[in-house]
């Protein structure tokens, strides 16, 4: 309980206290676009770590050779609320996430999903979420990277759920590759304990680049079975 309450406090504290450092980070110019995203990432970065250490996770990562240089669309498992700080923590490349709307709904931590180039989407308005995975595609193709959970919801550390085909078009648009990556163990630190934190063990897998030349002739849903059963082993 004592780790609850301290991930709450310490969460809602420091993002109050982030406003200089947001303005901050609106104005920050660096000599690449990569170069500019980490900047702008390293208080989402810091924060998530603190968090992370509040609670006792521990995160394991392989497979930090697979990334390659330029933008890319991330393609993740989701297991539980902590795949979020784990990812924007570990993740050895800054980029934003496909989300949805209702996010925006939480103080500060909005303010600062548009910052790292974030992308919403109102999962109830089918034309809005069509408007949004364009702006998602631009997003790409102005160099930023991206990560989507295809699955739509959460698997609270049980059997990984269908991938969603139409959210991996994002790539095949921009003509990005796709970077699998497997989460394991994130529910073990709030959703199997009936929303108590505790200390756990997570295991954060990146998987070789799926090229574009490799999925630009796939349908969308032959592209998220590949996508998936490459995930799918790595969950266990």
């Amino acid at each position: 309980m004592i780790r609850t309450i301290g991930f709450y406090v310490f969460f809602f504290l420091r993002g109050f206290f982030s406003f200089i450092a947001r303005w901050q980070a609106n104005r920050i110019s660096m000599p690449t676009i990569e170069e500019t995203d980490w900047e702008k990432n390293k208080v989402p970065r810091s924060w998530s770590q603190a968090l992370l250490w509040i609670v006792g996770a521990k995160v394991e990562v392989s497979g930090a050779e697979n990334l390659p240089k330029g933008p890319v669309l991330f393609v993740a498992n989701h297991v539980g609320s902590f795949d979020i700080p784990v990812l924007i923590a570990h993740l050895p490349k800054p980029f934003g996430f496909i989300s949805k709307i209702e996010v925006l709904k939480i103080p500060v931590v909005g303010a600062w999903m548009k910052i790292m180039n974030c992308v919403f989407i109102d999962r109830k308005n089918r034309n809005d979420a069509s408007k949004a995975i364009g702006t998602g595609v631009d997003v790409l193709k102005n160099g930023h990277s991206l990560l989507i959970f295809p699955e739509g919801t959460r698997s609270k550390g049980g059997k990984m759920k269908p991938f969603k085909a139409g959210s991996l078009r994002l790539a095949m648009d921009a003509n990005v590759p796709i970077i699998p990556i497997a989460i394991h163990g994130t529910a073990d630190i709030m959703e199997n304990n009936g929303n108590i934190m505790r200390p756990a063990k997570v295991r954060l897998t990146i998987l070789p680049a799926i090229p574009f030349d490799a999925i630009k002739d796939l349908s969308s849903k032959e592209l998220a079975d590949r996508v998936s059963s490459l995930i799918e082993p790595f969950t266990n």
